[in-house]
């Protein structure tokens, strides 16, 4: 009886056609802030797209018993009670090709940059299942920011999810674009994706990248804030979509979420407008697997794979500093650490405005060169000490020598780690200006002399010790013979300086 039954199911199962190739139309009941509620499409499937009068697409985002509700991605104004819809029996995808770099596309796909179509043999599913464990290595290549703070105490390894988090207007988005300027010739494709941002504002990133020649190696999504709530809820994951194209060629994508506070506002919105029941902050109760789902597409394949990776830098807005309300603590969660940016360091002129004490990367040193290492070594620990001890220092009169000697190393690593923005620094580079800092060389600088004295000794090596930088550059690390030049380096260029200097050095 029972081999009776299974095969009746295996036969049903068999003769089955799968509901996403039928052709069914249906017609829109209701319509309201971009979402319709559309009868007569029961047969089509999660996430399917669906043609509505005038080309315009949606898709299926909420099935039920007799309706799916679907989220028109374009003008839903011009559409009205018993309009017919039709499927496509295609799964919601994105065209993607190497035509994409250099492009500005909406979250479709279609150009917005006014250069003409582009063509595209290839199309990847908007959502799709991150690659599994095994398919999987570990994060030990580094993806230079060319921010020393950044490289040197919270290094970003290809492959890793690093959180950039911090109140509006402190920096957040100039950190991204500088590490996007950095990949210059180092072969990372970079993905930044604008969510509900100004159509202005994109324009001026756009314009920002190509004057400092990386708009050749990047790629711009954007669902601006005069867009629908639908297409800035797709715009992520375009571009991790876009992402994963590269990284199956094997090769190293970066994207940026610029921000998904953003993103989470445009999904609430559609949620609340599904009647989905909402909980905490208004946010429905899938939220958290929203943005899971998204970075978790973020990783390093191994080398049966093709080895290639996606480096995610989500962005999140915080209001007054609190950590603890709800996307940030989701975010937080599911990322490899965060970059966490305060107010009042911003203000005070330190920039980047790192908190040292509340940011981390779960790659740690894995992701780091073996010259960084050496000479960053414990410079986090150093400088986050150096901040509590300033605070209290305000307020002793007296100090111990010991005490006394890590506050004015501090000062001078604090003024030697700030940066001006679009200036990213070549790893080599970085490597020379912290050993300066970390081996006591700048003690005896002025705190208020120190940015120029670092450019200056820069200036000093590049004209002097060319197969120096080259050596660092090339073997990635500061051998015995290395630093001693570095000694002879930095002596000389003092010596050389003017006898004013010098003799306010000595005082």
């Amino acid at each position: 009886m029972d081999k009776d039954i299974a095969k009746q199911l295996l036969s049903k199962i068999s003769a089955h056609k799968p509901g996403i190739e039928e052709k069914l139309t249906g017609k829109i009941e209701t319509i309201a802030d971009g979402v319709a509620r559309v009868n007569g499409l029961q047969g089509v499937a999660m996430m399917e797209m669906v043609e509505f009068p005038g080309g315009i697409l949606g898709v299926a985002i909420n099935l039920e018993a007799d309706s799916v509700d679907i989220i028109i991605l374009g003008d839903y104004l011009r559409f009205k009670e018993g309009d017919e819809v039709k499927n496509t029996g295609k799964l919601l995808s994105i065209p993607v090709s190497n035509e994409l770099i250099g492009r500005v596309v909406d979250p479709l796909g279609r150009p917005l940059d006014g250069k003409g179509e582009i063509n595209s043999k290839d199309w990847y599913p908007i959502e799709k299942r991150a690659p599994g464990v095994t398919q999987r290595q570990s994060v030990d290549t580094s993806l230079a920011t060319g921010i020393k703070a950044i490289d040197a105490m919270i290094p970003i390894g290809r492959g890793q999810r690093e959180l950039i988090i911090g109140d509006r207007g402190v920096g957040k988005t100039a950190i991204a674009v500088d590490t996007i300027i950095n990949q210059k010739d180092s072969g990372v494709i970079c993905i930044y994706v604008a969510i509900g941002q100004k159509a202005a504002r994109v324009a001026q990133l756009v314009e920002i990248l190509n004057q400092h020649g990386a708009l050749n190696h990047s790629i711009i999504v954007a669902a601006n804030s005069a867009d629908p709530a639908s297409l800035q809820y797709l715009a992520p994951y375009a571009g991790a979509a876009i992402g994963e194209f590269f990284m199956d060629q094997g090769k190293d994508a970066l994207v940026v979420y610029d921000d998904l506070s953003k993103h989470a506002w445009a999904y609430r919105q559609i949620s609340l407008i599904l009647r989905r029941p909402s909980g905490r902050e208004a946010y429905p109760g899938d939220v958290f697997y929203l943005h899971s789902r998204l970075l978790e597409r973020a990783c390093r394949l191994n080398k049966a794979n093709g080895g290639g990776s996606i480096t995610a830098l989500p962005i999140i807005e915080t209001l007054a500093g609190d950590l603890s309300a709800y996307i940030p603590t989701n975010v937080i969660s599911i990322t490899d650490g965060q970059i966490f940016l305060e107010p009042d360091l911003f203000y005070s002129g330190i920039r980047p405005a790192i908190a040292v004490g509340l940011s981390v990367s779960r790659v740690g040193s894995a992701a780091q060169t073996k010259a960084m290492k050496q000479v960053a070594g414990k410079l986090k620990l150093d400088l986050a000490q150096y901040r509590s001890l300033a605070a209290f220092a305000q307020f002793a009169s007296d100090l111990d020598p010991v005490t006394k000697a890590q506050i004015e190393r501090g000062a001078r690593m604090t003024e030697l780690l700030k940066q001006p923005q679009y200036a990213p620094l070549p790893f080599e580079e970085q490597v020379v200006t912290i050993w300066a800092g970390t081996n006591g060389h700048l003690d005896s600088i002025p705190v208020a002399e120190i940015a120029g004295f670092a450019a200056g000794f820069l200036d000093y090596i590049k004209t002097h010790e060319r197969k120096l930088l080259a050596a660092l550059k090339a073997e990635k690390k500061l051998s015995s013979e290395a630093e001693q030049q570095l000694v002879t380096a930095i002596t000389s260029f003092k010596e050389e300086r003017s006898p004013e200097t010098n003799n306010e050095a000595a005082s």
